[in-house]
């Protein structure tokens, strides 16, 4: 519930925003006070950023701007997400709303009801749209963008802001984000590039989290202050566990049993048993030099006891992952009921009735099974998609008790639950083992407490050797974390905005990026008002046009005599001052006879000519004043555009006017890392003898990042017969393209992997996906999601290659997309 102060502000609102108050009346709880606030900016006309912590509830703001679209006859909503599963996820939420006709679904791979009122789509979906003018823009009046901090991701935060540029100015943006600590900065870009935008930041939990620290079998609060953390004390006790191993922990002073606790109670509005709040009980003694760890089925059956499951243990590696399902299952922990077995089954017989035996056996399916019917499960990248999705739904009803899982479970799956455990502090980011950050501690923990269900969250942090209780603490009371542009300018983005608006005004539109107002907040200032002032020369050029001549020539020449006729013959010299004369004489001449001069209309339009004029040389000015200052994504897009000109994807007249020729126009339809690389491919025709199992293979040497730690197959690996040869000559022509990136100083891009190029072939000629497993020495969510990528990849050729290339690329998507890749609800 609201405090009485949020109640009386909806209820003095409801008058002057009843759009916003009776679709608060119809959600299950009520409005936050910034929920309130991101739906009064829509329903006054705005766009809003709304910045809050995970599992706050930002997405009702998203939900009321659909809400809003719904209401008149011809409007569309699109909700963006950064990944499929999230994606999916929304589909089927505003599917319960709006129902199936009203809703769409667009993910690259997926294309359900595209043409709908609301489609929900993946960001890279919208980007191609807007690219490509598509004709499902028309009508689009609000543009939802969850999890919009995503453009701070190195590999493809970019598409965040080329969305966020080119959308038309008619299209309200709602951008969602977790609680960073520049919004303001980032709100300010989006209301320079986008227009009035509101920009709402809200820090508070919806559910209260506490913090503890498990120390053999007892939970410890983090902190002593139980009012709140900005001014708490760490628990000192903690410090001196951390200082003194070895002296007698002196805690029987609080030690009570948690049932007699004089805290106050908290747990299960459904009337369950509650757990302690601040901890269950504090250790008796530490005598030994070592505190001993207690092992997980230990940890599960305390917090079982304590009523603080369901429970999400972050651990950060796969194998972590399913040994800790493992030993569950091992030491016999079982949480389910009878009645709860029976519906996992259930659910979990009917979501995979479609998947073939001997594939469910190579999956491991039954043992996989038989774990859920004990409440327990792994979510990772590895697991199968479709295995994922069913571990999603029976931890949202409350049917599986337990999950282990990989950080990448925090990023916006709705997978909320009442505690969540963190083993370690640290994880391994492919060189070396670092600290979470403060962002990633808030992100993982942010899963805590769920809205409506409980009281309070819970974090539990284990205790080790080395852990500092300061640090900590530290990590838990820092609640944001910086968004940072990662914007960086592409060669299909440059040709794009080539075609589109010209080098010039391209060059205009990338000074306009966040990346640039983060480094230089007045270029963006100045770009925003020379797109006014086009906008506002383009209208002056029609009012001043004229079928008898050039107005504006006309407007330049009179003013010109003016200026010349204001200076007369009293300044400068004798010589300068005949000049003059006969410049003015010559003047007069040429207006006189020029053709403007008789049109009917000629004071009017010399008029809209000299606001022109004027308009035209302040704008010039701007344009100084932008080259002058430090542009560093523009110069970066002019080495692109060098590359591109020397490559002949663009050419160059005399006159300096840029435009794309035929490749150019090839390489506008073909997005990637490698888009470069799949053009001139293509262009160069050194695919075209391959069959579509190999094409298949070298799409997936395009798309494939290999482990840190992997080799490549070697020669003997590879598929042979017309793969190997167009695999060389794919291979020289990366080298050469990087040594001319190189040139320009660009950073190239990696070596072409091959190392799943052997599986992917076999795959695509109908192996067995036991062998194809084998072979790519991956697990079959890896599998499944490398695949898929290929598929995209393909599916771009099929649309931009050659109709001999298109037909094979054609048969090679279909050849790949069958089985465990083609399984999916959606």
């Amino acid at each position: 519930m609201t405090d009485p102060a949020s109640r009386y502000a909806q209820a003095q609102a409801r008058q002057a925003h009843p759009i916003t108050a009776s679709f608060a009346d119809e959600q299950r709880f009520d409005l936050d006070p910034f929920q309130i606030a991101g739906c009064h900016a829509l329903e006054d006309g705005r766009s809003v950023l709304v910045a809050a912590p995970t599992g706050a509830g930002k997405t009702i703001v998203g939900e009321f701007a659909v809400h809003l679209a719904m209401r008149e006859p011809d409007e569309k909503a699109f909700y963006t997400t950064p990944m499929k599963a999230l994606s999916n996820q929304k589909f089927r939420e505003l599917q319960q709303v709006y129902g199936e006709d009203e809703v769409g679904l667009l993910t690259g791979d997926t294309n359900i009801n595209g043409n709908a009122r609301v489609v929900v789509m993946t960001t890279e979906v919208l980007r191609n749209m807007l690219y490509a003018d598509s004709p499902a823009l028309r009508g689009l009046r609000y543009v939802v963008m969850d999890e919009v901090h995503y453009l701070a991701d190195r590999f493809r935060g970019a598409v965040w802001e080329e969305v966020i540029i080119h959308l038309p100015a008619r299209v309200k943006l709602v951008s969602l984000s977790a609680t960073v600590s520049n919004a303001e900065e980032f709100g300010d870009w989006l209301d320079t590039v986008r227009g009035d935008t509101a920009v709402i930041v809200s820090e508070t939990r919806p559910v209260p989290l506490e913090q503890h620290v498990l120390v053999r079998g007892d939970l410890l609060p983090l902190f002593d202050d139980r009012a709140g953390i900005a001014t708490a004390q760490v628990n000192q006790e903690l410090m001196r566990l951390r200082s003194v191993r070895g002296s007698t922990f002196e805690s029987n002073r609080r030690a009570q049993d948690y049932r007699s606790q004089r805290h106050r109670m908290q747990g299960d509005r459904s009337g369950g048993p509650r757990p302690p709040k601040g901890g269950v009980r504090p250790l008796r003694s530490a005598n030994a030099q070592r505190i001993e760890r207690i092992d997980r089925p230990q940890v599960v059956e305390l917090l079982a006891r304590a009523n603080l499951l369901p429970a999400i243990f972050f651990i950060f590696s796969r194998a972590g992952c399913e040994a800790a399902v493992q030993q569950l299952r091992r030491s016999g922990v079982r949480l389910t009921d009878r009645d709860e077995r029976d519906e996992i089954r259930r659910i979990v017989d009917e979501r995979t009735l479609t998947l073939p035996d001997e594939d469910l056996a190579v999956l491991g399916f039954w043992e996989w099974r038989e774990n859920l019917e004990r409440g327990v499960a792994a979510h990772h990248a590895g697991l199968l998609p479709a295995f994922k999705e069913i571990v999603e739904e029976l931890f949202q009803r409350k049917l599986v008790k337990v999950v282990f899982a990989t950080e990448t479970l925090a990023l916006g799956i709705n997978m909320p639950a009442r505690t969540v455990v963190l083993e370690k502090l640290e994880k391994f980011n492919g060189e070396a083992r670092v600290a979470i950050t403060s962002g990633e501690y808030t992100q993982l923990t942010g899963r805590a407490g769920r809205r409506g269900i409980d009281v309070e969250g819970h974090a539990v942090i284990q205790w080790s050797e080395n852990l500092d209780p300061q640090a900590v603490a530290a990590l838990a009371s820092r609640r944001t974390y910086p968004l940072n542009s990662s914007f960086r300018p592409t060669y299909n983005m440059a040709v794009n905005l080539i075609d589109q608006f010209g080098r010039a005004r391209a060059r205009e539109i990338l000074e306009s990026s966040f990346a640039q107002f983060q480094a230089d907040r007045a270029v963006v200032g100045l770009a925003r008002e020379v797109k006014d002032a086009e906008e506002s020369l383009a209208g002056y050029a029609a009012s001043m046009a004229c079928e008898r001549g050039d107005f504006a020539e006309f407007a330049r020449m009179r003013r010109e005599l003016g200026d010349l006729e204001r200076k007369g013959d009293r300044s400068g010299p004798p010589k300068v001052r005949q000049q003059r004369q006969e410049r003015i004489e010559s003047l007069r001449r040429s207006l006189k006879r020029h053709p403007c001069q008789s049109c009917p209309d000629r004071e009017k339009h010399a008029r809209w000519a000299e606001r022109y004029g004027k308009l035209r040389r302040h704008t010039d000015k701007l344009r100084q004043q932008i080259d002058m200052r430090t542009g560093t994504v523009a110069r970066i897009f002019d080495r692109v555009v060098d590359v591109l000109t020397a490559l002949d994807y663009v050419h160059v007249d005399p006159h300096g006017a840029t435009a794309l020729t035929a490749a150019g126009a090839t390489m506008k339809r073909i997005y990637g890392e490698r888009d470069l690389l799949v053009a001139e491919s293509l262009r160069t025709r050194i695919w075209k003898d391959l069959d579509p199992a190999g094409l298949a293979a070298l799409a997936c040497c395009l798309v494939y990042e290999p482990r840190r730690d992997e080799s490549g197959p070697g020669e003997h690996g590879l598929p042979r017969g017309a793969f190997r040869g167009a695999l060389t000559a794919t291979q020289e022509l990366w080298a050469r393209l990087d040594d001319l990136e190189q040139d320009h100083r660009l950073p190239g891009s990696s070596p072409v992997a091959t190392g799943l190029a052997q599986a992917m072939h076999s795959w695509a000629r109908g192996a067995s996906l036991d062998r194809v497993l084998q072979e790519a020495d991956l697990a079959a969510g890896d599998f499944v999601r490398w695949t898929k990528q290929t598929i995209d990849l393909l599916d771009q050729l099929s649309m931009v290659a050659d109709a001999p290339l298109a037909t094979t690329a054609r048969a090679a998507l279909d050849a790949v997309r069958r089985g465990i890749v083609a399984y999916g609800s959606y």
